[in-house]
């Protein structure tokens, strides 16, 4: 399987500035499951949503692409950290409650991935993806950044964005399915906070490369003034998040 690596070179940013998945969630996913020995967390990044899933189950397996994502995870104790390309199977065949793919699984939604899955999950475990779209805050910030998301990267986004924009509405899940639409990301920033964020999407290291220098510059000024205060004032940011959970 051919591996984009989109973070790699900014993953201490990624690592740094992406929001936490809400305890809601966790608790949702426990919820599905019978059993609560061992998940799979693929594509873990720098194992966000791993940490949260170690306190639920007696182990974890966490596997990644990059190596340089996996050098920044979080160290806990029952989680096991492995440089896996999504599409392996694990050597721990029909052994997971529970396997998870957060905010990736739109590089590779594909049969050799779901094949992977089916080869790990135990016959009565749950396959769980989710995805957040792009930020509320309010006007006239939204604005201003959507300009930037649409008009100044859009020609930067991968193609596999759009999955994520549609909520994961065109990908065709090999399970019985349900969605699950009612929780968000939430966290209160203030404006360098936020700018950290908006500089580890991948769109905008793309923009740097190919032309040189910071698009979050042509914004700037204008986001700035929006923002208020000197850009100390914190303000909440949410971001929709969808779940969708399924079963052999």
């Amino acid at each position: 399987m051919a591996f984009n690596d989109y973070f790699s070179e900014h993953s201490r940013v990624y690592a740094e500035a992406r929001p936490d998945y809400p305890e809601e969630l966790f608790e949702y996913l426990a919820a599905q499951c019978e059993r609560h020995e061992l998940a799979w967390d693929c594509a873990t990044g720098n194992g966000q949503a791993a940490a949260s899933l170690a306190r639920i189950f007696e182990r974890v397996i966490a596997t990644d692409g990059s190596a340089d994502q996996l050098q920044l995870a979080q160290v806990v104790p029952n989680i096991e950290y492995r440089t896996l390309l999504a599409g392996t199977n694990l050597a721990e065949s029909n052994s997971c409650d529970l396997v998870t793919v957060a905010q990736a699984l739109h590089w590779f939604a594909n049969d050799e991935f779901f094949s992977s899955v089916k080869n790990a999950l135990k016959p009565d475990g749950v396959f769980a993806a989710w995805c957040y779209g792009v930020q509320k805050v309010e006007q006239p910030i939204d604005g201003i950044v959507t300009r930037l998301y649409e008009d100044i990267l859009g020609p930067y986004w991968p193609e596999e964005r759009r999955l994520v924009e549609n909520r994961y509405r065109d990908i065709d899940f090999p399970f019985e399915t349900s969605v699950q639409e009612d929780l968000a990301l939430t966290r209160d920033w203030n404006l360098a906070q936020f700018g950290s964020y908006v500089t580890s999407w991948s769109a905008l290291q793309r923009y740097k490369r190919a032309q040189g220098s910071n698009p979050l510059a042509l914004i700037w000024d204008e986001l700035s003034e929006a923002w208020g205060d000197d850009g100390e004032a914190t303000r909440r940011i949410e971001w929709p998040l969808t779940v969708v959970t399924g079963r052999m």
